[in-house]
């Protein structure tokens, strides 16, 4: 390995000390880098010659980290700092002793399915993109507290009209995100599928709908509403009636190195949600 990167989320004082510590007092290769994780300028400078990033914050420095590293290929660990860390590897206070585990080549490489995203204006047929995310793409109203109305085709056949606050399309990484908010099932993490999940949908489907990975999804925002298109909650792009987006499963890969068991989701699965003992025995009964 000749370089590593490190990026930590700026608004956490302890994400920074943490970083500091990792860079100075673990054996890393003399290029190795530190940088926020909202210094896009330096990640896309590192990116091409980085072996391997380590974030330190949460999930959401990794959805900003990945628009680099999935391009480029380059797995991340990430240390969680925050609440749920879905997709993080390891917590803060056992980072410092494990983290050389993840330099040896002997773990495991896990790659995220992720979605890529086409505007096509309605005006013209200007198309904007590809984008590409790795929770989800929402398409949801804008600043107006009004429902926005969106036709939806899968394959090419009409589904149906939505006239709702939103709808999400994500990834089985994504689905415990936004999805699961609003009511949407969990997927296995490794699964190719996507979920398409409405929010608070007044006419049309209110379930989610588990889709095949090789399904290609249109939204097509209709009558007078503007809305907004969300891309893992990072890029919004304005959008007026007519506009379409199409939606399919991405060619790049979200890469992770991995040491911990197979079956590490499942089993942390109640605790990331928050439930305890006593709270999944409430619910049981």
């Amino acid at each position: 390995m000749n370089k590593v990167g490190i990026i930590y989320n700026a608004l956490i004082p302890e994400a920074k000390d943490l970083s500091a510590a990792i860079l100075d007092r673990l054996d890393l290769p003399a290029d190795s880098w530190i940088a926020t994780a909202d210094d896009e300028a330096t990640l896309l400078q590192q990116s091409k010659e980085t072996d391997l990033v380590i974030t330190v914050g949460g999930d959401g420095t990794i959805l900003r980290v990945v628009r680099m590293t999935a391009p480029s290929g380059i797995p991340v660990v990430g240390i969680n700092m925050g609440r749920l860390g879905f997709m993080t590897e390891l917590r803060a206070e056992e980072a410092m002793e494990k983290l050389p585990l993840y330099m040896t080549g002997e773990c495991r490489v896990e790659a995220r399915n992720m979605i890529q995203a086409r505007v096509v204006k309605g005006s013209g047929g200007e198309v904007n993109g590809p984008y590409h995310a790795l929770n989800d793409v929402v398409m949801a109203r804008g600043a107006v507290s009004r429902v926005v109305t969106i036709a939806c085709t899968i394959d090419e056949a009409k589904l149906t009209t939505f006239r709702a606050d939103a709808v999400i399309v994500s990834t089985a990484t994504g689905s415990t995100g936004y999805n699961l908010a609003v009511g949407g099932p969990i997927l296995d993490p490794q699964s190719d599928d996507l979920v398409l999940k409405p929010v608070a949908a007044h006419i049309g489907l209110s379930a989610g709908i588990v889709l095949s990975g090789s399904t290609k999804v249109a939204l097509t925002l209709e009558r007078t509403q503007p809305a907004t298109l969300s891309i893992d909650g990072h890029l919004d792009y304005p959008l007026v009636p007519g506009d379409r987006v199409e939606l399919e499963q991405s060619p790049m890969k979200a890469k992770f190195l991995r040491a911990n068991p197979v079956n590490y989701f499942y089993g942390t699965l109640t605790q990331r949600l928050g439930f305890g003992v006593e709270q999944a025995r409430a619910v049981r009964f």
